[in-house]
């Protein structure tokens, strides 16, 4: 996998404790920390889309964020856990992971800006 791949999957990483930020930040420290991984997550994906297909890498970075999200509210805040909810989110990440290995790695070479 190239590094611009795992920057995307970075970004999907912070993309879930900024979506998680928005519901449940309530002071000043919580929202610095949302607005960080706002930043974080969307300077990567933006990064990524530079070298990659900007369709793929915008689709794998929220479905792999949706799927974190989830799994994140689950397993952290109490919701309750649904079979149809998983097997969909399954199907999701079946999509993602498809469209990642149909995808090329036509890696643009050049000066990066």
């Amino acid at each position: 996998m190239n590094m611009n791949w795992v920057k995307v999957i970075i970004a999907a990483f912070f993309e879930v404790f900024w979506v998680i930020g928005l519901k449940h930040a309530d002071n000043f420290w919580t929202w610095t920390g949302t607005v960080i991984a706002i930043i974080i997550s969307f300077y990567l994906m933006i990064m990524a889309g530079k070298k990659l297909p900007v369709g793929t890498v915008y689709a794998v970075f929220v479905g792999l964020g949706t799927a974190g999200t989830v799994f994140a509210d689950i397993v952290f805040f109490g919701e309750p856990f649904k079979l149809a909810k998983v097997i969909l989110i399954l199907v999701l990440l079946a999509g993602v992971i498809g469209l990642k290995l149909v995808t090329k790695d036509n890696v643009k070479e050049g000066v990066e800006s």
